[in-house]
């Protein structure tokens, strides 16, 4: 017996040799199949397309933020709110944490297989289209949980085809990078529930005040049944209407076998438990334009958020009180109170917010008449003159257009301090051509004015519209004796980077002697001339300004550790009637001022005055605090300029020299026609 399988079969009788093996290629291939791999690379390649562009514009984790801005509380500098914007906000809700009967509340009543489909469902959309087309037009829709949050997170609200071809890519693209759990909880955390509350967390808290882990179905069943119509449903302007849509949903739970009939029947009505929401404005003049700066200096997440402003409550108080008392009728009128450094501590940008948002303070340009002729006096001074200097105050002709004193009045030569106190308009424009304009332009450039400036002749008597916030913080460098200053609203505002301070403080330094001159220019329009309704107990500083026909009425000045700025005016640019920078505005200024006066010892910060000490013929800048300490002294030439290691740092020494070198005044410009001038008030 055979016990080799191989030997059943009879041995077969050996092959002849075959000799050489052909090589065996494939068959080209065909028209047909070239086609067939070239769009499957071209659908292989949008699809990494495809994904590299999901990557880059819809970012998973844009899904965790919320969508839409968290509330932001202004504070005043002693912690008082003053305003508040943005949506209700709370952390984000984790479903594995929750109740069954929470996240089951939502899904029977927004997307019932929601854990059967891949973003996108073809059942539910059949039977939206069915019931839609049976009512006679949309009665509900066919988006599921994962498309709702891919809309939410990244699409607009517009209803086109376009946009829901995106909502269904974004669908997969969520469902093929984030668990089921992972998508609704952050559905749940980013979905509006009417009352400017987002999230379920935010509105467990703001319709029960408790927290998401704690709600009842009852109370998961009202909030679910807001997704239909936020804002009509909310229940606290519609609480019927909102207990009546939660019986709905609690109807789909148990038709889902989500809860028994007996549950449901042993509901009650739901009961509201609205946490108390303080009365704080959405806006003010102030608010407005701080919430920007403010907005960008806060963290995106969730939650209230609160910004502490350099507002002062008592002096926005009193800059309110004061225009009231003022009887400016139907007028319009700004005001800016800041500290020398800039910090801004009380605004008013019209008579009234409600009426009109509008902030007059920040936003209009307007002329700002003969305030603006401190920068041709410092021009004046920058250039060797003195208080003492002599300018000729009769009638002159540049070109076809001759400038007029407001009063009438011609005084021949009179000095540059008397010429400043009674607000000679002939005399400003006599310096501007003797200087040079563009020696007056880069003064008002230096002072912080960025406003556009004529070059025509009539500059000096302030024809060209800047902000009253502009002016005032140019008066504040020289209350400060730095410049340029920055008005802000929050503390904590960026200082500018070491190479703006150390350009500014070395323009200081080689302007040491014109600041007292400046103050003694200053002091003398309240005392002895156009301003003198704004003289205060103390010394005062400041400029009246009155444009064109009295169309602007403005006073600037400054005192103790103030600087403010009034103007007014009409909306429409129509003349004042008998309104001029030394009257109303002056005395609003003085009663602002004699009331923030009596606040003055609380302030640390020193008053502003025009007897003080000479400035050290050496100056010390921190370059770097970790690195170098930049040293400038003035020398008969120039500047010497020296960096030396900080104490501890090793470097060498550096040392220069920035010569200072006179430059004669640039040619007047050819004379063309001006534009309309100021009254020089």
């Amino acid at each position: 017996m055979l016990t080799d399988e191989r030997r059943a079969f009879p041995a077969a009788d050996p092959a002849p040799p075959l000799g050489p093996v052909p090589e065996i290629l494939p068959p080209p291939p065909s028209g047909k199949a070239r086609r067939r791999w070239r769009i499957a690379a071209g659908i292989l390649a949008v699809l990494l397309l495809l994904f590299a562009w999901l990557a880059i514009t819809a970012p998973l984790s844009k899904s965790l933020q919320p969508i839409a801005a968290p509330g932001l509380t202004l504070l005043s500098s002693d912690g008082k709110p003053i305003a508040r914007r943005g949506a209700i906000i709370d952390a984000p809700v984790d479903v594995a944490q929750l109740p069954d009967h929470v996240p089951n509340a939502f899904i029977a009543i927004e997307d019932r297989r929601f854990y059967d489909h891949s973003g996108i469902d073809p059942w539910g959309i059949g039977r939206a289209a069915i019931r839609n087309t049976l009512a006679g037009g949309v009665r509900e829709g066919g988006s599921t949980i994962t498309q709702q949050l891919a809309k939410l997170a990244f699409l607009s609200a517009d209803r086109t085809a376009t946009r829901k071809l995106q909502e269904a890519i974004l669908a997969f693209w969520l469902e093929a990078w984030l668990s089921k759990d992972e998508i609704l909880s952050r559905y749940l955390s980013s979905a509006y529930f009417g009352d400017n509350v987002y999230g379920l967390r935010a509105a467990s808290h703001h319709y029960f005040s408790r927290e998401p882990e704690e709600l009842t179905l009852g109370q998961a069943a009202m909030l679910a049944g807001l997704m239909k119509a936020p804002s009509r449903l909310a229940p606290t302007s519609n609480l019927e209407g909102a207990r009546e849509r939660g019986r709905v949903v609690v109807a789909a739970m148990v038709e889902a076998g989500l809860v028994t009939r007996a549950e449901a029947d042993a509901l009650k009505p739901v009961r509201l438990k609205v946490e108390p929401v303080r009365d704080i404005p959405t806006g003010t003049y102030f608010a407005d334009w701080v919430f920007p700066e403010a907005r960008a200096a806060t963290e995106n997440g969730y939650g209230e958020q609160t910004v502490t402003t350099t507002l002062d409550a008592d002096l926005q108080r009193l800059a309110i009180r004061a225009i009231r008392r003022a009887g400016i009728g139907s007028a319009q009128v700004a005001l800016v109170a800041m500290h020398p450094d800039g910090r801004v501590v009380a605004m008013v940008g019209g008579k009234d917010y409600k009426d009109s948002a509008f902030n007059r303070a920040t936003q209009a340009r307007r002329q700002p008449g003969s305030t603006f002729k401190l920068f041709v006096y410092l021009a004046a001074l920058r250039a060797g003159m003195t208080p003492d200097s002599e300018v000729l105050d009769e009638p002159l002709t540049i070109g076809t257009w001759s400038p007029r004193n407001s009063d009438g009045r011609y005084r021949g030569p009179i000095s540059l301090r008397q010429a400043f106190a009674v607000s000679s308009n002939v005399a400003a424009v006599r310096l501007t051509e003797e200087v040079g304009r563009d020696a007056v332009i880069r003064a008002a450039r230096d002072l912080g004015v960025t406003s556009p400036l004529t070059t025509e002749p009539s500059l000096a008597l302030g024809t060209s519209g800047v902000s009253l916030i502009e002016m005032v913080s140019a008066y504040a460098a020289v209350a400060k004796g730095d410049y340029p200053v920055k008005a802000r609203g929050l503390p904590d505002a960026e200082e500018a980077g070491w190479f703006q301070s150390l350009r500014s403080r070395i323009r200081r330094f080689s302007d040491r002697s014109t600041r007292p001159a400046l103050l003694e220019l200053l002091h003398a329009s309240p005392s002895e001339g156009t301003g003198r309704a704004a003289a205060l107990p103390v010394e005062t500083f400041g400029k009246t300004g009155t444009s064109q026909d009295n169309r602007d009425a403005i006073f600037i000045g400054f005192a103790g550790d103030l600087v403010v700025g009034v103007w007014i005016g009409n909306d429409d640019n129509s003349p004042l009637r008998g309104v001029h920078g030394g009257g109303l505005p002056a005395r609003i200024w003085h009663d602002f001022m004699m009331a923030a006066l009596e606040l003055q010892p609380r302030h640390r910060e020193k008053p502003i005055s025009i007897e003080e000490e000479a400035p050290d013929a050496s100056l010390n800048i921190p370059l770097d605090e970790t690195d170098y300490n930049l040293g400038v002294t003035l020398g008969p030439d120039g500047l010497t300029v020296s960096a030396t290691p900080a104490p501890g740092q090793p470097g060498p020494t550096i040392s220069g020299e920035i010569p200072i070198v006179d430059v004669a005044p640039p040619p007047p410009p050819p004379q063309v026609e001006p534009p309309p001038v100021g009254n020089g008030q």
